[in-house]
Parts: structure tokens; C-alpha cells; sequence
């Protein structure tokens, strides 16, 4: 048997204590918020955890001792209990006060649906710090508007019996302050994402409430402005409302147009603008140049160029150099203008006013049209425009003469001129109608018959048209190489009483050369006996 201990009764070692880890760093900001609340609550989570019965007794009567910190709830004890409950407290080490219990939905969500309970500590550090930026940035913008407000006073003087200081609004003041609120404007779109509307940005525009587009209610077909646009459009609602013919408008009115340049009401809008505070018209001009050569498209560009012109005329009008100038430089713009699109419709109907309003009538107007034709003899619209400038001329035409009848003032020399024009560029390109037509209109003005015995240097117009068709009728050996050239010789046929002829051309014409309108020459041939 093994030896009996000396030393009386065996007696285990007291089990130490297992070793604990360190508890976790918090990672976010919620998980923080749960550590402040377990750190000043210390029992709480023990309960949660194995609930009253168990806790050992000390933290059992702990936890419940914490009950009693709640405001009034200690008074209701004797003041004996109370001795001893802080005295169990304070053995506790239980904290005198504690945070309430985290929400689930305390923190919210930032722009983009984050929960911000998930943000990290330093995440959400950058988040306070740039929320209380904003507070500042707004407290120092209401400071700068009450300080705006107190200038434009009646006397600029401070409301206060202490002083008699003038306040003024320096540069320095309204440039800070565009820089402050395009700090707002960043910090507003980070934080909420929200935008800050341009105009709320500028200083200029604090006293103009705007307008916004009403839809009617249950609209089937609600129009989907751009933001900015409708923006700027509330704005411009607000200011023609009440009005208002200023600079900064003016600058609205370019924002709006540079967003939608056909808005005929904001351009109208524009020019009674110009109108009332006497804006220069070459300056006018110089801008509406750029804005023109972005939208060549565009019909409002061409109406407020007229009105300018219109607008401007009157005063300079008893200075012919100074018309000179002006029409010089529209027409290089005009020209300008045709490189990118030599048929743009309203251009030529713009060029056409400004002939007849500044008298841009005679060889320079008629060289830069031949210019344009001999770049492309096909650009009817510079043929269109050659006709008006030749024989609109009120040096000699007659007035209001209508643009298919005789004009007897109409010199003889101007007609051989252009009859022998129209020759050169039909030989260029004979089935170019564009000069065929030309032609046809100068005989008319010229009141020449088509059997006209006068000659060009290419024959009489008989003579010139029957070069370009051999051998009419007979098979193979038929060659035409301008159905144009056929359809004026069954007008000179026709009136010189040669209908055989004529009939004889307008059939081909549907058999072969022009098929696409034989109707048309069908219809023609019936009206040969009329």
C-alpha cells in the first residue's frame, strides 16, 4: 500500500482561470457603437447570454441592481436599501451611467443605399468631418447674405446705435462666396447626392425665385427635360415674368440657347434685351458668328440675325462706308457658312434680305455667286440666288417685276451676258438642269422668242441646243447627251410651228432619255395642238 500522507487530508489545486482572448477591435461603426453600449451596461451581455438563473449571484444582483440608476428609481428605496445599494454598486465596479440600447436602423443610409451602421471608424470620421464642413460653409453663406442685405439698405448702415459704419459688398466678398458654395455644391452631391441647381451657385441670382414647368396632372405624354435645362428654363420664367432686361439675362438667355438652340422664345427674349440696354451689334454679331457656325441647321439663328441687322441699319445708314463694312463682312460670314453647307435654305433666304435691305446689288454680290457656281456648277440655290441678284438690280430693273415675265428695262447687254454665262456651264455639265433653267428665265426676261436670230458666241439658242442631240429617231445611231437639251427643243419647236419636230422629241424623251416622267411627256405631246 502506498505510504499515507503526513500531511493529513489531499487538497486539489484551485483550477486557474482560462485564459480569455482579447476582445475583438471593432470594424464598424455600428459594431463600435454595440462595444460603447456592453462597456457601460457590463451585465448585460452576461444576461443575454445565459439569463438570470445563470449568472452567478453577485452578477445576478448586479445587473438587477442597475435597474436603480434609472432616474427616480433609487428613490423609491429606504434610505437604509439605498446605503447598501451603492455599496454593492460601487464593489461591482457598475458604471453610474450607461448608454442606451443601439437601434437597428439609428444610422440610416447614405446616397448610394449603404448603411452607414457599416461604415468603418475612419470612414465615418471623413463623413462627420465633411457633414460639419457643410454646417460651417452654410453658417458663413447665411453671414455673407445678411451682410448683402444690410448693404443694399436704403442707407447701408448697420442696425445697431454704436456705430455708423457704411457696409459694403467688395468683389472679394461675392467671388469668396462662389467659391464657398461650389464647396457646398461637392460636399451636398458626396454626402446626399444631391445637386445643387448652377444658378444656385452664383450670388447674382439669390432674389429670383424661379418658375418650374407645371405638367397637367395625369399628362399622357409628360416631356423628360435635362435638369439643367429645366433649370435655366425656371429661371428664365421667373426674369421674363417681371420683365427684367439685364446683363445677367442676357448671359441666361446664351445658356439656354447654347442647350436648345431653336427655342424661338428665348431668342426674341434675347433681342429685346439687346434692345434695351443698347448692346453693341457687331459684338452681338461676333457671338451670334460662333453660335451660328455650331447649329448651321438652325432657322432662329437667321430671324435674329434680320432683326439685328434691321435694328442696326437705321444708324448707320447715313454712312455709306460703314454699310459697305457691314455688308462686306456678312458676306464673308455667309460664305463662310456655304463651305459647310452650300444649300442651306435659310442662309439663301438670308442672303437675299440682306441684298435688298443693304443694296449689296452689282459685281461683287454676282462674282461671289459665279465663285460658288464654278465650284459647283450643280448648287442650284447659288443659280436661284445669281437670277434674283441680276435682275432684282433696282438700278434697272423694274420694280416687283415677277420672276417668269418680261422686264422690257432690262438692258440688252445684261441679257447677252447671262445667255452666254448659261452656255459656258451647260457645256461644262450638260444634263445639269440648273443652268438649262437659267437660261430658259433670261429669254423670258430678255422677252426673246426661243427662234431668236440673236446670236451668242455659241449661235443663236436653237443653234447651241442642237448640238447635244444627233440622229433623233434613227436606232442605234441616236445620240442625246442632255434630256434638258430635249426639253427646250420641244419649247423652240413647238413655237416655231414645227410640231412634227417637237412631238418627235417629247416621245423619246418618254421612250428612252426620261422614262421615270413619261406621263409628264405624254401629257406634253396632247398639248402640242392646244
Amino acid at each position: 500500500m502506498p505510504p499515507k500522507n503526513k500531511g493529513g487530508g489531499s487538497r486539489a489545486k484551485p483550477a486557474e482561470p482560462a485564459k480569455q482572448e482579447a476582445p475583438k477591435k471593432p470594424q464598424t461603426i455600428r459594431e463600435l457603437e454595440w462595444q460603447w453600449y456592453y462597456d457601460t451596461n457590463p451585465y448585460q451581455k452576461a444576461y443575454e447570454e445565459l439569463g438570470l438563473n445563470g449568472m452567478t449571484p453577485a452578477d445576478r444582483q448586479a445587473y438587477l441592481n442597475q435597474e436603480y440608476l434609472k432616474p427616480g428609481a433609487a428613490k423609491t428605496l429606504s434610505n437604509k436599501a439605498q446605503k447598501e445599494l451603492w455599496k454593492q454598486l460601487n464593489e461591482a465596479s457598475v458604471p453610474l451611467r450607461s448608454l442606451p440600447r443601439p437601434s437597428d436602423n439609428r444610422w440610416g443610409r447614405d446616397k448610394n443605399g449603404r448603411d452607414i451602421g457599416d461604415y468603418t471608424v475612419e470612414e465615418y470620421r471623413a463623413y462627420e468631418a465633411k457633414k460639419i464642413k457643410l454646417l460651417y460653409l452654410l453658417d458663413e453663406s447665411w453671414a455673407f447674405k445678411t451682410k448683402r442685405a444690410k448693404a443694399n439698405s436704403k442707407d447701408g448702415l448697420l442696425p445697431r446705435s454704436d456705430t455708423s459704419k457704411p457696409i459694403t459688398l467688395t468683389e472679394e466678398d461675392i467671388e469668396a462666396e462662389k467659391a464657398r458654395r461650389r464647396e457646398m455644391a461637392q460636399l451636398q452631391q458626396e454626402l446626399y447626392g444631391v445637386k445643387m441647381d448652377p444658378y444656385e451657385l452664383d450670388p447674382e441670382w439669390d432674389d429670383v425665385v424661379p418658375i418650374p414647368q407645371v405638367e397637367p396632372e395625369g399628362a399622357l405624354a409628360a416631356i423628360a427635360y435635362p435638369e439643367e435645362y429645366a433649370e435655366s428654363m425656371s429661371y428664365l420664367r421667373a426674369v421674363m415674368a417681371t420683365k427684367e432686361y439685364s446683363p445677367r439675362c442676357l448671359r441666361l438667355t446664351e445658356r439656354i440657347i447654347s442647350l436648345n438652340p431653336a427655342h424661338y422664345t428665348v431668342w426674341l427674349y434675347r433681342f429685346s434685351i439687346v434692345e434695351a440696354l443698347n448692346i453693341s451689334i457687331p459684338d452681338e454679331i461676333e457671338w451670334l458668328n460662333e453660335v451660328s457656325l455650331t447649329h448651321i441647321k438652325n432657322y432662329q439663328i437667321w430671324n435674329h440675325r434680320q432683326q439685328l441687322v434691321d435694328h442696326y441699319y437705321p444708324a448707320i445708314v447715313t454712312s455709306p462706308s460703314e454699310v459697305t463694312a457691314l455688308a462686306n463682312s456678312e458676306r464673308d460670314f455667309i460664305e463662310k457658312m456655304l463651305k459647310l453647307d452650300t444649300k442651306n435654305y435659310h442662309v439663301w433666304s438670308y442672303r437675299q434680305y440682306l441684298v435688298r435691305k443693304l443694296g449689296m446689288w452689282g459685281d461683287a454680290e454676282r462674282l461671289s455667286i459665279e465663285n460658288l457656281i464654278r465650284d459647283d456648277v450643280r448648287n442650284n440655290s447659288a443659280w436661284s440666288h445669281r437670277f434674283f441678284v441680276v435682275f432684282s438690280d433696282p438700278a434697272y430693273s423694274t420694280p416687283d417685276s415677277n420672276a417668269t415675265e418680261h422686264d422690257p428695262k432690262v438692258p440688252e447687254d445684261i441679257i447677252n451676258r447671262e445667255i452666254e454665262y448659261a452656255e459656258e456651264k451647260i457645256l461644262l455639265a450638260p444634263q445639269n438642269q440648273s443652268p438649262w433653267n437659267y437660261l430658259k428665265g433670261v429669254m423670258v426676261k430678255g422677252g426673246r422668242g426661243l427662234n431668236s436670230g440673236r446670236k451668242s458666241p455659241f449661235g443663236t439658242v436653237r443653234q447651241f441646243t442642237e448640238q447635244f442631240v444627233k440622229n433623233l429617231g434613227n436606232g442605234d445611231t441616236e445620240e442625246v447627251t442632255s434630256s434638258h437639251a430635249l426639253d427646250l427643243l420641244a419649247d423652240i419647236y413647238k413655237e416655231a410651228g414645227e410640231n412634227d419636230k417637237a412631238d418627235l422629241v417629247l416621245r423619246r424623251l418618254g421612250e428612252k432619255w426620261d422614262r421615270i416622267r413619261r406621263g409628264y411627256w405624254e401629257y406634253r405631246r396632247k398639248m402640242l395642238d392646244s
